[in-house]
């Protein structure tokens, strides 16, 4: 869990991704939760390089920080489009631990974390590997649940950024099944839906209890 706010632990990174006009309007915005139906809409192509999708891209980051979480697509907070944000945020080795007392007064340390934010738009998987990984996922419209998940190791992935450049990258490891995952959201697939079907009507009860007792 994150312990500092948005504007201590971002920094200058987002200033680099978006000009400081869409940061002064950045907003949290509500994640939707199964078993909202619009988390299975499929999300349709951006079309437009607009200030407006700057706008959406500036929010999710700030609702993904905010989370906290290490992805946020569109349609989780309600836009059915083909946008997603990416932040893997891996420890800074060469940062000093940070005082945090954020849980329950409890005085501990964190390592900082480096912002590494990174744009979606319009992705799309190409050869990806017949090496599977497995990793334990989690989901913000399924807070508090995690299962394994497979899914091919490696990828190339072709997208654009938010000025409409195209980009390839070979990914693997986290970032590839961070990219696989996320993705799923722009087809109505959630990560349980990977799952047998006890193991997500599991996941789904497990997941009322948690509310219940919220």
């Amino acid at each position: 869990m994150l312990c500092s706010n948005l504007s201590e632990t971002l920094g200058n990174d987002l200033d680099e991704v978006f000009p400081e006009t869409y940061l002064t309007a950045m907003a949290i915005r509500e994640i939707l939760e199964v078993p909202d139906p619009r988390l299975k809409q499929v999300s349709t192509p951006v079309e437009t390089f607009d200030d407006e999708l700057k706008a959406l891209i500036a929010d999710l980051f700030e609702t993904m920080y905010d989370a906290p979480g290490i992805g946020l697509a569109a349609i989780q907070v309600g836009v059915p489009l083909r946008a997603l944000v990416i932040d893997l945020q891996p420890d800074d080795p060469d940062a000093e631990p940070e005082l945090c007392e954020a849980h329950g007064g409890h005085a501990h340390y964190h390592q900082p974390v480096k912002r590494e934010p990174r744009v979606f738009i319009n992705p799309e998987i190409l050869d990806p590997s017949e090496d599977l990984n497995i990793y334990s996922e989690g989901c913000l419209s399924v807070p508090e649940i995690y299962a394994e998940v497979e899914r091919p190791a490696r990828i190339r992935a072709r997208w654009q950024d938010e000025d409409g450049k195209t980009h390839e990258e070979v990914m693997d490891g986290l970032m590839a099944t961070a990219l696989q995952h996320e993705m799923d959201h722009l087809e109505g697939i959630l990560f349980i839906d990977h799952l047998s079907r006890l193991k997500r009507q599991m996941a789904l009860k497990k997941l009322e209890k948690l509310r219940k007792a919220a």
